[in-house]
């Protein structure tokens, strides 16, 4: 199967260019396995990045985060690169690396070997329970920064997912959105406001 990445907006990836070819962002970055890479560091696999904002009976409301881009050096995903959207448009906004960098990369390989209908890849954050999904859309046309989960996208959580959701394991939005909608929802813990 042939995993769709969409196109990053120019300005995007412009914006993480000139932060890999300045010392300065490089250096200061929280990333130590990029201040270390050998050779050179290339921005690669651009992601449009959601954010779950609410669910509704008519399913999951998303809004347009960022782009992410995994950062290759070496043959391998070393950090991952953010851009966001200011006034002025695409920006670079920071480096990071850790767990979802590789988890990242392992489920978009996992796409690609096996599934067998095409899909667009995204990331899906849900915020309240510190997850991060690949999101598998089923319109490989579809602009990469609209849209919302449609009921036979697939999301798979990356690792490492809450507890009771297994990672690296596709789940129909259909099926994982009443999940989330009863974990998001649960009664506060004693002493947080209602």
């Amino acid at each position: 199967m042939q995993l769709h990445v969409p196109q990053a907006p120019a300005p995007a990836l412009r914006s993480v260019l000139t932060a890999l070819g300045s010392p300065t962002a490089v250096r200061e970055a929280p990333t130590p396995s990029l201040r270390t890479a050998q050779g050179p560091a290339t921005p690669e696999l651009p992601l449009p990045v959601h954010v779950l904002d609410r669910i509704t009976p008519a399913g999951a409301a998303t809004r347009l985060a960022g782009w992410r881009f995994l950062i290759r050096s070496g043959g391998r995903a070393v950090a991952a690169a953010e851009t966001m959207l200011t006034p002025d448009g695409w920006a670079f906004s920071h480096f990071f690396e850790g767990p979802y960098v590789a988890a990242t990369e392992r489920a978009v390989l996992q796409a690609e070997t096996s599934l067998t209908e095409p899909y667009q890849a995204r990331l899906l954050s849900v915020p309240e329970l510190y997850m991060l999904t690949l999101w598998l859309h089923g319109d490989c046309t579809a602009d990469g920064a609209t849209g919302h989960p449609a009921a036979n996208d697939l999301l798979v959580p990356l690792a490492p997912a809450p507890p009771g959701i297994a990672a690296h394991r596709p789940h129909r939005v259909a099926d994982l959105l009443p999940i989330l909608t009863l974990r998001i929802t649960r009664t506060p813990l004693l002493g947080q406001p209602a």
